[in-house]
């Protein structure tokens, strides 16, 4: 583990009062380890889970079968009140489903990937999954993760998570997963996603106030859930 970041303390479990209503925001950048880490620190620590991004790709997957032109915001923001999505919160298998359809796998398509992007600037698309996730959420006990979790959705999270990782080490990770894409082109499209993300006027990707920068590009993924979940663990019960 990297000298620069104090280590966790030491895991003792808490009762389920002590968690009934912590809430971890962990936002970041594509490809940095998000996902993996949230499973891992809701499953270690019994909480719930919700995957934020795979809302926007939801309604990214829906509006590219009913025909809308994603690059159109009109367009989009005059249908997104139309699909029902419901999404799981089980960090050992989210769920997702579109009007009943399950589209878990659906919305990891390369279509999808190359869609999300522009469908989640439209002010209305965000707006009516940010409400969604707040009902989500509700009186916490979760692991949520996104990337404007801490900033927008949650601002009073009890810990709040900024994780990023060198590009060309995303690349590779996003690469893995998806079965040996090109480095290049993955690298570039992350970088692209990152240039919208933190650009969009809604709900940028931004750094939270108060949250903890966490660099995982020299960590295993275990050594990132044993910091999350140490930082947890010193978190009081929150008052009533």
């Amino acid at each position: 583990m990297p000298d620069d970041v104090a280590a966790p303390v030491a895991w003792l479990p808490v009762t389920a009062r002590d968690l009934s209503r912590i809430v971890v925001a962990v936002d970041g950048t594509s490809g940095s380890g998000k996902s993996s880490t949230c499973r891992g620190v809701a499953a270690r620590m019994g909480l719930r889970y919700l995957d934020t991004g795979a809302m926007f790709r939801a309604m990214t997957w829906w509006l590219l079968r009913e025909g809308v032109d994603v690059r159109d915001a009109a367009a989009v923001a005059a249908r997104v009140g139309e699909p029902m999505l419901v999404t799981g919160t089980d960090p050992s298998g989210s769920t997702i489903t579109v009007d009943g359809i399950d589209v878990a796998a659906a919305i990891r398509t390369d279509e999808v990937t190359g869609s999300v992007s522009p469908v989640s600037t439209v002010p209305e698309v965000r707006a009516r999954l940010l409400q969604m996730q707040r009902e989500i959420i509700g009186e916490g006990g979760i692991v949520v993760e996104g990337r404007d979790i801490g900033s927008v959705v949650w601002p009073q999270a009890e810990v709040k998570v900024f994780i990023t990782a060198d590009p060309a080490a995303r690349a590779v990770r996003r690469a893995q997963e998806e079965g040996g894409s090109d480095l290049d082109a993955t690298e570039r499209s992350l970088r692209e996603r990152d240039r919208i993300d933190s650009g969009r006027a809604t709900a940028p990707l931004v750094m939270a106030d108060g949250a903890i920068h966490l660099d995982t590009t020299a960590y295993t993924l275990d050594e990132v859930i044993d910091l999350l979940v140490g930082w947890a663990g010193q978190v009081q019960e929150p008052a009533s």
